[in-house]
C-alpha cells in the first residue's frame, strides 16, 4: 500500500508530523507504526503480544540514505530514500519510486527538513556522503568575484582592485645611529 496519495511510495517532508506504517519481519502483524516529526522519531510494533514503542531523536540517525535497489525479476529496480539509523531495524523508508526522476529533489527536501546529511548507499551496504563537509558546512572550491550585479558594486570604489599590494622591505636601507637633519627653528 502505498504510502501517499500517488502511485509512488511517498511521503511528504514538509507535512510534519507524520503518521504511517511500515513493513516489518520481526512484529506479530508484520507491520510497524512510526510516527515522525523533525525532532523525534516514535516507532511502535507488536513482539509476541507485548506493545514495544522507541522513542528516538532525530539527530541519531546517521541521515537521508540514496539507495538504488537492483531489479529482482525481468521488471526494473527501484530507488528509494531511507532514514539510516546504525541499527537497522530502526531504519526507516521514506521515498520510493521505479526511477529517479524526482529523487535528488526529494532527497534534499528530507534532508533539509531534518537537518541531517545526505548519504548514498554503496552497493555493498557502506554509507557515504556524497560532499565533502566540516561539521554541518559543505566544502567545495571557491568561486571567483564578480562584481557587476552586485548590491555592494555602487558602495566601493573600484581603484581598490587595481591598487598593489604593499612591497617587502627587506631590501631597503635603514640608517642607524645618525642624527635626523630637520629644518627647525
Amino acid at each position: 500500500m502505498p504510502a501517499g496519495s500517488s502511485r509512488d511510495e511517498r511521503l511528504d517532508p514538509f507535512a510534519l508530523p507524520l503518521r504511517f506504517e511500515v513493513s516489518d519481519t520481526t512484529a506479530d502483524a508484520r507491520v510497524r507504526s512510526v510516527e515522525l516529526t523533525r525532532e523525534r522519531v516514535v516507532v511502535r510494533r507488536l513482539v509476541r503480544g507485548m506493545l514495544m514503542a522507541v522513542n528516538l531523536p532525530v539527530k541519531s540517525y546517521l541521515g537521508v540514505a540514496l539507495r538504488v535497489e537492483p531489479p529482482a525479476s525481468p521488471a526494473a529496480g527501484a530507488v528509494s530514500l531511507v532514514l539510516e539509523h546504525r541499527d537497522g531495524a530502526l531504519s526507516l523508508p521514506l521515498y520510493r519510486a521505479p526511477d529517479g526522476t524526482d529523487i535528488v529533489a526529494e532527497w534534499q527536501s528530507w534532508a533539509r527538513v531534518l537537518r541531517l546529511p545526505l548519504l548514498v548507499a554503496e552497493p555493498d551496504g557502506a554509507l557515504r556522503e556524497p560532499f565533502a563537509r566540516i561539521g554541518a558546512l559543505r566544502v567545495g572550491a571557491p568561486s571567483i568575484r564578480r562584481r557587476r550585479r552586485s548590491a555592494v558594486k555602487t558602495r566601493r570604489p573600484s581603484i581598490l582592485l587595481r591598487r598593489r599590494g604593499g612591497g617587502s622591505i627587506d631590501g631597503a636601507s635603514v640608517h642607524r645611529g645618525e642624527r635626523e637633519i630637520i629644518a627647525r627653528n
